[in-house]
């Protein structure tokens, strides 16, 4: 072969080689392209600057050092945190990926997580500052700071913080900030109507029993990993004049002493009144179960009748760490049965509220049952003492089964339609 013929053929082989690279290159995602609108709509608004994920994802900076971690994340399907089975009923605020969404993931960092043109990057979602909810319209706040002292275990305290509202407000949602959530390990606050000003600020071992608690009032508790609660379109709480919101904290010592004081922001409602849909709830609990040691599966079943015609609208399993997984039912009067939720791998650090997308009619008579199973084994990492004999307790190494539901009325959802019409 001559000399000429052979450089001839290296130099093709050299530009096929160029040009499949190239080809190679174009097919990788980019962060600018494909992998920031990802980011913007599933996982910043918990990845971002002082907010509750241990880093963000903002920006390329941000993001490119967790590359492969975020790959192994979402392979694994661990983020964005989802825990309802898909195929059982359509919720508002499903957040987890599909599977082509996981597949661009992985195909940006197995090509080397480029940045791509910036030209490509898309705006940037904006948020306000500490908020996930958006800037609230009223922040009720602790009359004073609670000290949290370095060690040993707290006890469940109950503090009472105003509103000094003086009149009636409907609310579209609601958000706890915690002062120091690296103290804070849940909050449930009950509104109630309060009894006149001044209040006893000082915490207290038992809740007041001498105020009524306001049906359907919420100014959002506090779990894990839980950002604030926006309600549905024309769906709204109502927190009256003077209300109170008596909160029992959890707090835990993290071995220095902290500062905490707590706010709850809320979001006034714009829809017109006669067209809202007033939210309620409630739970379904056993608070007299008992788990052996050594039980890998133990079933724990609880059943709440429904007096009157009512729309269910969410649902949230609470569990502590030997909690396994939690299934609700409904069933209809009529015999009919019906999953509206099922949970099978509960995670005690990602406690969510599954938002149906359209509310479901629980009418008169019907039953709403939660059955939940729980790991008392060695098996479970997370358990305290496979060797403990479990029962209802309001301490994390304690067990908790609770079914919370939340609710809108139907005669108000009737209204807005006739209204519509």
């Amino acid at each position: 072969m001559r000399k000429d013929s052979i450089l001839v053929g290296l130099a093709v082989l050299a530009v096929s080689g160029i040009a499949n690279a190239s080809e190679r290159a174009e097919d990788v995602p980019t962060f600018s392209k494909d992998i920031a609108p990802i980011f913007y709509k599933s996982c910043v608004s918990c990845h971002r600057e002082n907010h509750i994920a241990p880093m963000s994802l903002m920006t390329y900076e941000d993001s490119r050092p967790w590359a492969r971690a975020i790959k192994q994340k979402v392979e694994a399907r661990e983020m964005p945190p989802w825990g309802a089975a898909h195929g059982i009923q359509q919720y508002a605020n499903d957040q987890s990926l599909p599977s082509e969404t996981i597949a661009t993931i992985s195909a940006w960092v197995d090509g080397g997580a480029p940045r791509g043109n910036p030209s490509d990057l898309p705006d940037a979602p904006q948020f306000t500052d500490g908020w996930s909810i958006g800037e609230p319209d009223l922040v009720f706040t602790m009359v004073e700071p609670y000290h949290v002292p370095p060690d040993g275990t707290i006890p469940y305290l109950y503090i009472t913080v105003p509103t000094n509202l003086t009149e009636d407000i409907w609310i579209s949602a609601t958000e706890y900030r915690p002062g120091d959530k690296r103290v804070v390990h849940h909050v449930i606050p009950d509104v109630k109507q309060g009894n006149g000003y001044p209040i006893d600020p000082s915490p207290k071992l038992e809740r007041d029993r001498s105020k009524k608690s306001i049906p359907g009032a919420t100014v959002g508790g506090f779990v894990p990993n839980r950002l604030g609660l926006k309600f549905p379109d024309g769906v709204a709480s109502r927190i009256p004049a003077g209300a109170e919101v008596e909160a029992q904290m959890h707090y835990t010592s993290i071995g220095i002493p902290v500062t905490d004081q707590s706010s709850w922001g809320v979001v006034l409602t714009k829809e017109p009144l006669e067209n809202l849909r007033k939210t309620g709830g409630g739970q379904v609990a056993d608070l007299r179960f008992s788990i052996p040691p050594h039980d890998g599966n133990h079933e724990v079943r609880a059943v709440r009748r429904i007096k009157t015609d009512t729309l269910l609208a969410n649902m949230m399993p609470h569990m502590h760490v030997r909690g396994k997984d939690a299934k609700y039912t409904l069933r209809y009067p009529d015999g009919r049965e019906e999953v509206v939720l099922w949970v099978p791998n509960y995670d005690f650090n990602w406690q969510l509220r599954y938002e149906l997308v359209e509310p479901i009619l629980m009418p008169a008579g019907s039953e709403l049952e939660v059955v939940m199973h729980f790991d008392n084994s060695a098996n479970n990492k997370y358990n305290p003492d496979p060797n403990a004999e479990v029962r209802f307790g309001e301490q994390t190494w304690e067990e908790m089964m609770i079914g919370f539901y939340g609710t809108v009325d139907v005669e108000a959802a009737e209204k807005k339609a006739t209204n519509n019409n």
